[in-house]
């Protein structure tokens, strides 16, 4: 290697003195022979090279502890190429000689060196060749095991390099590219993983410095999709090797899911054919396989709107404010491209997440690997700066199906714990929920867990706040009606669950009017959710409430009263006396599920439901002091304020990609409804007629916002469309209880 060094080369003085001398001693010999080059000749050039780097580095550090500066800040220069002219680049080369001199003298490292040790952290290494990243990380290694105090800050840059940004930034300051090979971004996120990994085999404290280092680094929402998807497989990935993060890393992603999730509150439909095109387009595009300096046109300024929205996301509020006044007529466009862009973004996250899940559960044939830390390069002598990258970890196949199983338990419980925390207490969520759904499919007992931990927060918390009781019943609501492998035992068991509830309160109602106390307001709200939730689940699953020799005899209703009667489930009987108890919930309760209840219970010969809701549609033109909307109001109580409003969260996914997750699991309304409902239609539309739409059913204080469906629409489309929507905002809980358990309880 020639080290014939340019002038910005802080070594030049060195190797001249260095040659005087060597000529000196040469002239005095006496018999004057020509060198012969051998490989013990090369060796000892290549170990005089290495010396003289280490001794410019050992003469630095000393006059710099003395105070003398201009040696150190030479040797900080060569590792910031911005700082040098374009002829007198430091090589990849001459890089690597001086990290493998300062990895001799890492224990000198002090304070009064923090400049030298922040450039070299700071260098954008992974555009490098492999011999270099190979001894860069090994450095760092022994940088952080001899001074701990700079593990925060390379974790730092560890993390901030994991982002879509650092792939741009890298190019700035990479070294000319000779190969045919290009380097790719997957190459640079594979590097800075393999020294991750590493720097966990020497520090078993790194997880929790690096935890928050990851949070802080995590894109704004309002950055590009690429840069979301690009950070988030980065953070998948990270679990993969280090699992003492997989909680914290899992409900970090759900977190910025859930943030994009309750933006997107219009009906996806109003944006496919717009954005069909479109879509396609940005979901077929890789950020993982671009590559390093060939982004293109369209990348720089998703890169540029990118940092424009970074630097406003401290003030994210105050600048939607300022854009509204300043520029009304440009809303209806920004909000229909801001939705799009947020349902591009959601689904793709889910997508990635979905992915990351199904990956993990793959169960090797192979033998097991080892070899701890892959190899980090086959043929040390052929390196380019474009190279093949460093083996990248692979994802660790699980090597039995006992394995397998703790990895699912393991993780459904993290998603259970996220669920408990986050997406319970969320407003308006539509789609992240769906993990959870989805992930309770894969065993019966992650099934049985979630029902009962749901019914337990409806029925059983009492300390639990109104709004988290009343948002558990319509998840476990909507969640037995739409989840398909949910089987008729459970479904029983739940409705078994929810009429004994219904019951106990219709007794409690009966006791405070004896003795002239009626229950609190709250108790009223939660007795509407879950009466809701039985009307809900009976829509759906009215087949598996039958007796088991009536299973198969859908509509057996054309029997007598006592007949139709006997053929349901004992438990299902309450429900007549809540419909007709003075509670009346047929007038509070979401008006689009009252009345599909009133058809499918009428066509089923169960109850029928149309005089009282004719009743109640008349006496709201009537006085509200007749003796019976007195007592009603009574028995609600003044101190309702906050609204009986109700959501059903696993309504249809409509979502492009990650939907197709849960299409096979997820039970849509075209397959339960009843094919002959059209012979009630004239009596249904008298009866009830049709609210505008994003009307209220209210009563004191209660209200339910329904957007109803459009005329014409078929009932399918009606019930997929919504059954109306419901605002929560509950406190965490923390519970996990089997639905067998809680049966017991109730």
């Amino acid at each position: 290697m020639d080290l014939s060094v340019k002038t910005t080369n802080p070594l030049e003085t060195y190797k001249k003195r260095a040659t005087t001398r060597r000529d000196s001693t040469s002239s005095n010999g006496s018999v004057n022979s020509r060198p012969v080059v051998t490989n013990s000749r090369v060796k000892q050039d290549e170990q005089y090279r290495k010396d003289m780097y280490l001794a410019f580095i050992n003469n630095a550090l000393q006059q710099k502890a003395k105070g003398i500066s201009e040696a150190f800040d030479e040797l900080v220069d060569q590792f910031n190429p911005k700082q040098a002219n374009a002829d007198s680049a430091t090589t990849s080369a001459q890089l690597r000689l001086w990290i493998l001199a300062l990895s001799h003298v890492v224990s000198r490292l002090e304070r009064v060196h923090s400049a030298l040790v922040e450039a070299v952290i700071s260098m954008q290494w992974t555009t490098m060749d492999n011999n270099f990243v190979k001894s860069y990380t090994s450095f760092v290694g022994m940088l952080v095991s001899a001074k701990p105090e700079y593990l925060t800050l390379v974790l730092g840059k560890i993390a901030s390099g994991f982002t879509y940004q650092s792939g741009l930034q890298a190019l700035d300051a990479s070294m000319p590219e000779t190969s045919s090979q290009p380097l790719t971004r997957r190459t640079v996120y594979d590097r800075l993983h393999y020294l991750l990994e590493h720097l966990l085999t020497l520090v078993p404290t790194l997880p929790s410095t690096l935890q928050p280092l990851l949070a802080q680094n995590f894109p704004h929402k309002r950055l590009s999709q690429a840069s979301q998807v690009t950070y988030i497989r980065n953070l998948l990935r990270i679990t993969e090797y280090c699992p003492e993060l997989s909680d914290r890393i899992l409900a970090t992603i759900i977190d910025r899911a859930i943030q994009i999730d309750v933006e997107i509150q219009v009906e996806l439909e109003e944006l496919e054919e717009q954005a069909a095109e479109e879509q396609s387009e940005l979901f077929d595009f890789d950020p993982f396989d671009t590559v390093v300096g060939q982004e293109g046109e369209s990348d720089s300024e998703n890169d540029s709107d990118s940092e424009d929205g970074d630097n406003l996301s401290d003030l994210s509020s105050e600048a939607d404010g300022e854009a509204d006044d300043d520029e009304p007529q440009e809303e209806e466009p920004t909000n229909f491209q801001h939705v799009q862009d947020m349902v591009n973004k959601l689904d793709a996250i889910l997508k990635n997440v979905f992915d990351h899940f199904t990956h993990s559960h793959i169960v090797s044939n192979s033998p097991p690997s080892s070899t701890g830390l892959p190899t980090p390069i086959a043929t040390p002598g052929t390196a380019s700066p474009s190279s093949p990258p460093l083996t990248p970890h692979p994802m660790q196949k699980l090597e039995s199906v006992e394995e397998l199983k703790a990895l699912k338990r393991s993780q459904f419980f993290s998603l259970l714990s996220i669920f408990e925390r986050t997406i319970l207490r969320t407003f308006k969520s539509r789609y992240t929920q769906f993990l959870v759904f989805w992930f309770s499919s894969l065993d019966p007992e992650f099934s049985d867990l979630f029902q009962g931990m749901l019914v337990s927060k409806a029925l059983l918390e009492e300390d639990q706040p109104t709004v988290t009781r009343a948002a558990a019943a319509s998840y476990i609501a909507s969640f037995v009606s739409r989840a398909v492998f949910v089987g008729r035992e459970s479904t029983r068991q739940v409705v078994a669950c929810l009429c004994n509830f219904l019951a106990n309160r219709l007794a409690m109602l009966d006791a405070g009017l004896q003795g002239g106390a009626p229950p609190s307001a709250a108790a009223h709200s939660v007795f509407y959710a879950v009466t809701q939730a039985v009307f809900l689940i009976f829509c759906f699953r009215w087949r598996d409430l039958t007796h088991e020799n009536d299973e198969h005899d859908e509509l057996a209703g054309a029997a007598d009263a006592d007949g139709a009667a006997g053929k349901w489930m004992p438990e299902l009987e309450i429900l007549r006396r809540v419909v007709q108890s003075d509670l009346n919930p047929l007038k509070i309760c979401a008006p689009s599920v009252v009345m599909q209840f009133a058809r499918v219970a009428h066509a089923t010969d169960f109850l029928y439901c149309y005089p009282l809701i004719e009743a109640n549609r008349r006496s709201e033109y009537a006085s509200a002091g007749t003796p019976a909307a007195r007592r009603l109001a009574q028995l609600l109580g003044g101190a309702v304020q906050t609204d009986l409003n109700t959501f059903f969260p696993f309504d249809p996914y409509k979502l492009p990609r990650s939907g197709a997750y849960i299409e096979g699991v997820y039970r849509e309304w075209a397959a339960v409804a009843i094919d002959d409902e059209e012979d009630d239609d004239d009596e249904e539309e008298d009866s009830a007629g049709e609210p505008p739409l994003s009307s209220s059913y209210s009563y004191d204080g209660l209200s339910s916002p329904v957007p109803l469906r459009p005329r014409g629409n078929s009932e399918a489309d009606q019930l997929g469309a919504s059954f109306g929507g419901m605002s929560i905002s509950p406190a965490h809980p923390q519970i996990s209880m089997s639905l067998s358990s809680v049966m017991s309880v109730s």
